[in-house]
């Protein structure tokens, strides 16, 4: 099989007697067989102004994901990790450092701190 670029695989209609058994039209590529420069290729060539086809379905109701302000394939949920002591006690030592720092007026923030 040829590259998407060799011929007119996305521009004709095939119709439901033409579909293969994988469900793919001769017409139609799988994702597997597309690398990575082509699609590339394909979605900056796309017209964003083109209208949408009228069985085009929405991806979080493809997707079967629930309403949420961001969707669980955009972002995923966020897990709280343990820290233990000793990751708390280094925390706690660098910002008491900082603090300490500017109490005496030092300037921690802008490079190295002056000793003359």
């Amino acid at each position: 099989m040829g590259s998407v670029f060799d011929g007119d695989l996305f521009d004709e209609e095939v119709g439901d007697d033409e579909l293969r058994g994988d469900g793919l039209s001769d017409g139609e590529l799988s994702y597997d067989e597309l690398s990575e420069a082509e699609l590339t290729a394909l979605a900056l060539a796309a017209d964003p102004d083109a209208p949408l086809h009228p069985d085009a379905v929405p991806i979080d109701r493809y997707l079967g994901t629930h309403e949420s302000p961001l969707p669980d394939w955009y972002m995923a949920p966020v897990a709280r990790r343990h820290m233990g002591r000793v990751g708390r006690l280094v925390v706690l030592a660098v910002v008491g450092a900082f603090v300490l720092i500017e109490a005496f007026g030092l300037c921690s923030t802008y490079g190295q701190l002056p000793f003359h």
